[in-house]
């Protein structure tokens, strides 16, 4: 009788580790419905490098000085003073805390955003495009419409000077976004908003 009672702690024990709700109460960063990972950031890393090749094609911006244009950032969301770290003083006050979930509900708006627009810009665009959608796919599966691929298709005509000069800020905006997103998920990565 008593060997069965040492048995039972030691079979419940092993039962809670090994339970999927333990991953759960982990304190590990959390991204929407599933864990942060490492790809994530490489995405969003890789999406950023490709922002940047594309700005820099001179035959997508011919006729127009890219770099000297303003930047059209995507207003609708508040992302850059949602995702701000705990403890940072960037907006006049101290935050104290960080919303995480209102942090990736404001970044996958933004994405859903960027892409709808990308989606309906020259096929020259169409490997950012691809990118950005790997990226929601695998990050941020809740911001994608399933019928969004449909409804948007690149063209293949010429895009007027106004066009291409729209395309030069939203990409520039896009690109500060991209920073942006893609120190967010660094943070939330290293766990340091845990803390």
């Amino acid at each position: 009788m008593p060997l069965t009672k040492l048995y039972v702690p030691a079979a419940l024990l092993l039962l809670v580790l090994s339970c999927p709700l333990w991953h759960v109460g982990q304190s590990l960063p959390m991204m929407g419905k599933g864990p942060m990972t490492d790809s994530c950031v490489s995405h969003a890393r890789t999406l950023l490098e490709n922002i940047t090749d594309a700005l820099a094609q001179k035959d997508l911006f011919s006729a127009i000085d890219c770099p000297m244009q303003s930047v059209e950032l995507n207003m609708a969301t508040d992302t850059p003073s949602v995702c701000a770290p705990k403890g940072s003083t960037c907006t006049g006050t101290t935050k104290a805390e960080f919303d995480q979930k209102s942090c990736l509900e404001n970044i996958g708006e933004d994405l859903l955003y960027y892409y709808t627009f990308l989606a309906a810009q020259p096929k020259g665009l169409l490997g950012l495009t691809v990118q950005l959608r790997t990226l929601m796919e695998n990050c941020f599966p809740w911001s994608l419409s399933t019928d969004l691929a449909s409804k948007q298709a690149p063209t293949d005509s010429p895009s007027t000077y106004d066009e291409r000069l729209r395309l030069c800020k939203e990409l520039k905006g896009f690109h500060v976004r991209t920073i942006t997103i893609n120190r967010v998920l660094g943070y939330m990565n290293s766990g340091e908003h845990t803390k």
